[in-house]
């Protein structure tokens, strides 16, 4: 299913590696050197930077760029990636980017910041189409329609493109980061919808951790392939939940996000030797509903027992989803349930239905004997309890979750900090 990447991962430069952790100096020399070494003097730069639903120390990162930029590009704009998640107010991006003591032109002179408003058609430029027959090649023959590749303007009108983001296994692609930052992170919902759609047909417990160019990887990257602007991408490595980072890289987009892959492969997998019956991932704050919150399923549904559950321990979470709610609508489905009813479902935003997919693991349908799923999935959330049924999901009432039993038993995995480490059996 996968190509490799390593052909990619050998011609970036990179610093660090597993194991390591780098201090902020030589992050930053890295930076410069490395922004130093391509000609961009003269030119316009957009910095296409993670949304807060990510680890990543972005002010570090994003003073280090500036330092680097500033004086010798004639326009600097850092666009928020924001794929489909809600947009961040002025506070939120003010602490994400570093600049709430001081403000932002204090902070990073003439640079502008901009969320991705993908809801606005007038923010978004077409590139063209990826005709059906070549979405057939890079589907491995999954689906074969072809695809309007929409991307946010601000791209497209800066001379360079300079991606500067984290890489996690992912649910959907293999590994995040790299032209993924493109799409979805600041592309139009046709993309969007067809790539989730892809990775959903292969399944999330397949794709998920997946070394080299997946097929999701694939079609990215063909995308992209149309972007006019010139490409680059710092890559890095983060500690899961914190802000130290293990490595970072600089090339292509394709070449530091194989570079970066493959630290992340050997530092955000654990493995276990034999499956649980139960997990207990604890969502950080930084998912405020279960749009995001679900990674706390992604990552750890490899290694439950068949008839287990993964609970999804967040009392801060209070909704479903705060952009989609079509997902209220047709709740938390296996694959096959949709696929073996397309004729009901296929007009549904194909990214809502991958979210559901995604969220309620592998499982059968057929008509005669309805849905059966291998694992039951817990919300213990501020979700009312008859919302959570209503979405096809098992309810329980956070305020009676007892975290030291819970981890005291030895059927249980509880899990601090979920969402980015995935964990797989041996």
């Amino acid at each position: 299913m996968a190509t490799s990447a390593l052909a990619y991962a050998g011609t970036a430069a990179r610093l660090g590696g597993p194991g390591q952790t780098l201090s902020d100096d030589q992050v930053s020399t890295f930076i410069r050197d490395a922004l130093d070494s391509v000609d961009l003097d003269g030119r316009s730069v957009c910095v296409v930077v993670p949304d807060g639903t990510r680890s990543c120390p972005v002010p570090l990162l994003l003073r280090a760029v500036h330092g680097a930029l500033a004086g010798r590009v004639t326009l600097l704009t850092v666009l928020v990636a924001l794929g489909t998640h809600a947009a961040m107010d002025d506070e939120r991006l003010a602490a994400h980017l570093g600049y709430s003591e001081h403000g932002l032109e204090a902070t990073y002179p003439g640079m502008a910041v901009l969320n991705h408003e993908w809801w606005d058609p007038h923010a978004l430029v077409s590139l063209g189409t990826i005709p059906g027959q070549r979405i057939a090649e890079l589907s491995e023959g999954r689906l074969a329609e072809p695809v309007d590749v929409r991307l946010n303007r601000q791209v497209v009108e800066h001379d360079v493109a300079l991606v500067v983001g984290p890489v996690f296994p992912h649910e959907v692609v293999g590994f995040s980061g790299g032209n993924k930052y493109f799409f979805p992170g600041v592309a139009g919902q046709e993309v969007i919808d067809l790539s989730h759609w892809l990775g959903a047909l292969i399944t999330s417990a397949e794709i998920i951790g997946t070394r080299g160019t997946t097929p999701v990887r694939a079609l990215i990257n063909e995308a992209a392939s149309l972007i006019p602007s010139q490409r680059l991408a710092l890559c890095q490595v983060v500690a899961s939940g914190g802000q130290a980072l293990h490595a970072i890289s600089f090339g292509t987009p394709e070449e530091a996000w194989a570079s970066a892959a493959e630290v992340s492969a050997e530092t955000h997998v654990r493995y276990l030797d034999a499956p649980v019956r139960r997990v207990v991932s604890l969502m950080p704050r930084k998912y405020d509903d279960i749009w995001t919150a679900a990674k706390g399923f992604y990552k750890l549904e490899p290694v439950v027992a068949d008839g287990g559950e993964v609970i999804l321990y967040a009392p801060h979470v209070t909704q479903i989803a705060a952009m989609h709610p079509e997902i209220n609508e047709i709740g938390y489905h296996c694959r096959d349930y949709f696929v073996k009813q397309w004729d009901r479902f296929s007009q549904v935003h194909w990214g809502v239905l991958a979210h559901s997919t995604h969220l309620r693991g592998q499982g059968t349908y057929d008509e005669a004997e309805g849905e059966r799923l291998r694992v039951t999935v817990t919300l213990a959330t501020g979700i009312p309890e008859d919302v959570v049924r209503a979405a096809n999901l098992s309810y329980l009432d956070p305020r009676v979750v007892d975290l030291d039993a819970l981890a005291a038993d030895p059927d249980t995995l509880v899990v601090p900090q979920a969402g980015e480490v995935l964990f797989r059996l041996r």
